[in-house]
C-alpha cells in the first residue's frame, strides 16, 4: 500500500497530536461524534481540528498512515439536522487510532484486547470504542489512548 491513496467513507480529526478516524456505516453518528470531540477540545484548550468529513483520503508513507481531505469539502462538516458548517481544519495529519461509535445494541461491555480494525485492506490501526451516548467522548477517547499506551509499555 505504500504510496497508494484510498478515498474512504469516514470522518477524521486531529486532537493534541493524535489523528482519529471515525468509521462506521452511514448514519452511525461519525460526524456528530467527531464534532463533539472538537467542541470538547476547544473547551479544554486542547489543540484540535477537522481533517475531513465523510470522505477521507488515506495514504501510507514510510510506515505511517496519513489522512487528508478532498478539496471541495475541506473545512466542512455535516451535522445531522443542523446542516453543513465550517470548522477549524488542517490539510493533512497522521492517523493514530480508529474510533468506532457504539450504539445501545452493542452486546459486549469490554473491548477485545489489542483490538485493531482495517481502514483499507492491509492497513490496520488500534481501535477505541465510544458509546454514542457518552457525555464527554473526547475525555473517554484520551483516557483509552493513555490506557492502551500504558498497557504497551507494561507488556514489553
Amino acid at each position: 500500500m505504500t504510496g497508494e491513496t484510498h478515498n474512504i467513507h469516514a470522518t477524521a480529526i486531529s486532537v493534541d497530536g493524535f489523528g482519529l478516524a471515525f468509521v462506521g456505516p452511514s448514519g452511525s453518528g461519525k460526524s456528530n461524534l467527531a464534532f463533539d470531540c472538537l467542541a470538547e477540545a476547544r473547551l479544554a484548550n486542547i489543540p484540535a481540528a477537522l481533517i475531513s468529513d465523510d470522505r477521507v483520503i488515506v495514504s501510507l508513507e514510510n510506515g505511517q498512515v496519513f489522512a487528508s481531505c478532498p478539496e471541495p469539502i475541506r473545512g466542512l462538516i455535516e451535522l445531522r439536522y443542523s446542516g453543513i458548517v465550517s470548522v477549524d481544519h488542517v490539510d493533512r495529519a497522521e492517523l493514530s487510532y480508529i474510533v468506532l461509535p457504539v450504539g445501545a445494541d452493542e452486546r459486549h461491555r469490554l473491548p477485545p484486547d489489542d483490538e485493531q480494525a482495517e481502514l483499507v485492506a492491509g492497513l490496520s490501526l488500534p481501535v477505541v470504542r465510544v458509546p454514542m451516548w457518552s457525555r464527554f467522548p473526547l475525555s473517554l477517547i484520551l483516557a483509552r489512548i493513555r490506557s492502551l499506551a500504558a498497557n504497551r509499555q507494561f507488556t514489553r
